[in-house]
């Protein structure tokens, strides 16, 4: 039963954990200006408006049952950068907003996992606040590395100087080839950082 489970609850902390990375983006957005997100009714944590079939279902459910984990992607939340008061740094702060919120989600049920009482160590509870942190994590990094389209690109193209303009276009002209690299390299690279991170959260060696 428990190894049935796992999988559902697994799925269901993806697509609240990429829900509320995408109202993030939306609601930062909104209270710069743009109500583009508010708008197409995208504030709402049903993550059924945020639904990507592929992303956010299939794929980490096929990846968890060969791989033991896994993480998705939600429909991308809408929203005009042209309606931002600050229309330098709004983008930014609209783009950071997402991994914020995973960084959050990940500090609170990391620090709670550490505060948790013994009484729940032998339940699925501790496990559960574990796959959270970990998921959470993972998207928070993954988003803020500066290859379009993830979050982080957008920190890059704010504070890359004028004179590196023609690198701007080429990062964009090219990401369909930067960003698979930059996947692999993540995905080879990445698991010491993200397990020493969650060791730095939790408390816990993984």
């Amino acid at each position: 039963m428990e190894g049935l489970l796992l999988p559902i609850f697994y799925i269901i902390i993806i697509l609240y954990s990429v829900t509320i990375h995408e109202v993030s983006h939306g609601l930062m957005a909104n209270s710069l200006g743009d109500s583009t997100a508010k708008n197409l009714g995208r504030l709402s944590l049903n993550p059924i408006k945020h639904l990507d079939p592929f992303g956010s279902v299939l794929l980490p459910f096929l990846l968890y049952i060969t791989t033991g984990f896994a993480f998705g992607y939600a429909k991308p939340v809408p929203y005009n950068p042209n309606n931002l008061v600050d229309r330098r740094y709004g983008p930014v702060k609209v783009a950071v907003a997402g991994p914020a919120s995973n960084l959050i989600l990940a500090l609170l049920f990391g620090f709670s996992l550490r505060l948790m009482p013994d009484v729940f160590s032998s339940s699925l509870v501790p496990e559960l606040f574990g796959m959270i942190v970990m998921l959470n994590l993972v998207l928070a990094v993954f988003n803020m590395f500066p290859v379009p389209p993830l979050d982080g690109h957008w920190l890059l193209m704010a504070f890359l100087p004028d004179r590196l303009n023609a690198l701007k276009v080429y990062i964009y002209k090219n990401s369909f080839i930067l960003f698979p690299i930059f996947l692999v390299i993540f995905m080879v690279f990445m698991s010491p950082v993200i397990n020493k991170l969650f060791k730095l959260v939790t408390g816990i060696e993984l």
